[in-house]
């Protein structure tokens, strides 16, 4: 495409009402401005909606399943009925069991404990691709089953090489992603089912970044498991999923050891309850879960194929605009993937990707993530050790975000930028940061603690050890 060819810019306006839209933040300059949020794909913001029902349940909290209170027997209601909501947005089976967890890491751990070992006693066997986020990668690496099969160039190089590593071996398990967090590509679920199913083995679905964006029916594509994060599906954090069959659940190591998942202890042993309990004990996260039911049932009673093309209409947008500014490149993990989810991720050459995400941040308001998102292994196949910088686009997300950030780095390259940046414990920060934080409890401790260690080692996303 031409350097200079003019695309006409997204008019979109958000598909649903996001708390903190119109949200002020301050810049170098001194101005403030409407915060642009492009890193949906890491914690999007929660839908007016589900505030309003938090809000609405708050004063109806208390304790859950045993309690004989009438607000108990309420909020028991309530988690069971939020329980059905979430299972039945994810085309859940008549058999199929929802347990309700902390997060998608939280669900690819708890069924890390009930995949059934193999005859002779040792783990079953489980196969991954390594364009995982480490929640679909390390659970399955710390039970001892684990093979790592490399993606090819293509998906259909990858689909091939799939095939061939399932007639090597019996596996119980296929992980895959149901889109990169990385790039928002993906594999053809229907080959991917078909392929895992023919050889023996089930399929578990990492729906962390395809849930909230294109949805997913366990009964429609024969998935048998799926895991998502209420806090990428515009829920507050603290509440996610794991949906599938009922054998594995019932049979498997409960989660955790403690009250509600037991039917009987004695001082000799225990006898647990069957799925889902058996791997909830403690007290439920009540309000989490009717947080992310509210969110399914918003995003299910959306007109049907207008959340996909608001966010497809906004990505070509996006990748092209990236694409014609010099220096810019658009990361891909398949030279022949087609619909990916609205996560872009890219590189500036000869410039470090923590830097740009600080520019953008403190002299323009757009928020984006840079680092290894979590997906080291491919960011290192791809040639990006050092990580890069990821745009990601849902529901409240506008053109004039897009554009802004287009405009953004469109200036950087052919101005620079006018604030002095440098690193501080491994994170780029404006030096003489004149930015005042917001008036929040908290906020005022915030920069000595992020000081104290290096912050990029502790989140484990930044770039490779020297």
């Amino acid at each position: 495409m031409s350097a200079h060819a003019v695309i006409e810019a997204p008019t979109s306006c958000a598909v649903l009402p996001v708390v903190g839209s119109d949200t002020l933040v301050p810049l170098v300059d001194g101005r403030s401005v409407p915060y642009a949020n492009l890193d949906v794909a890491a914690s999007a913001p929660a839908l007016q909606v589900v505030a309003d029902r938090v809000n609405e349940v708050l004063p109806l909290y208390a304790s859950v399943h045993r309690g004989a209170g009438y607000l108990s027997q309420v909020s028991t209601a309530l988690y069971e009925a939020a329980r059905q909501t979430i299972g039945a947005f994810v085309g859940a089976r008549e058999d199929d069991v929802t347990i309700v967890t902390r997060n998608t890491t939280d669900s690819l751990n708890l069924l890390a404990g009930c995949v059934p070992a193999q005859a002779d006693g040792t783990p079953g066997r489980v196969l991954v691709l390594d364009v995982e986020h480490h929640a679909n990668l390390l659970p399955w690496q710390r039970t001892g089953g684990a093979t790592v099969l490399v993606g090819g160039a293509t998906v259909a190089e990858t689909l091939s090489g799939l095939r061939a590593e399932l007639s090597r071996f019996p596996y119980a398990l296929v992980a895959i992603t149901g889109a990169s967090n990385v790039t928002g590509e993906s594999l053809p679920l229907a080959e991917v089912v078909a392929a895992a199913h023919d050889a023996g083995a089930r399929v578990l679905l990492d729906g962390a970044q395809l849930v909230p964006h294109r949805g997913v029916s366990l009964a429609a594509s024969d998935v048998d498991y799926v895991a998502f994060s209420g806090h990428k599906t515009y829920a507050p954090f603290g509440a996610g999923a794991l949906v599938g069959r009922r054998d594995w659940l019932d049979a498997g190591t409960p989660y955790l050891a403690g009250g509600g998942a037991v039917r009987n202890v004695t001082l000799d042993g225990t006898t647990w309850q069957s799925a889902p309990a058996r791997h909830e004990a403690g007290s439920p996260n009540v309000i989490g879960a009717v947080a992310l039911a509210s969110a399914c049932d918003a995003l299910a009673a959306l007109e049907p194929g207008l959340l996909v093309a608001h966010e497809t209409e906004l990505r070509a947008r996006l990748v092209e605009g990236l694409e014609e500014i010099d220096g810019v490149r658009v990361v891909r993990a398949w030279a022949d993937a087609v619909d990916p989810v609205g996560v872009v991720t890219f590189s500036v050459d000869g410039h470090d990707a923590g830097l740009v995400a600080s520019y953008l941040s403190a002299e323009h308001g757009i928020g984006v993530r840079d680092g290894r998102f979590c997906a080291h292994p491919l960011l290192a196949r791809l040639g990006l050790p050092a990580g890069a910088v990821r745009a990601s686009i849902g529901v409240g997300t506008t053109g004039e975000e897009i554009e802004r950030l287009l405009s953004a780095l469109r200036a950087w390259a052919s101005e620079g930028s006018k604030a002095r940046y440098e690193v501080v414990d491994g994170c780029w920060v404006v030096s003489d940061d004149p930015r005042p934080l917001l008036q929040v409890a908290g906020l005022s401790g915030l920069i000595a603690t992020a000081a104290a260690g290096d912050i990029t080692a502790a989140v484990g996303c930044g770039p490779a050890p020297a």
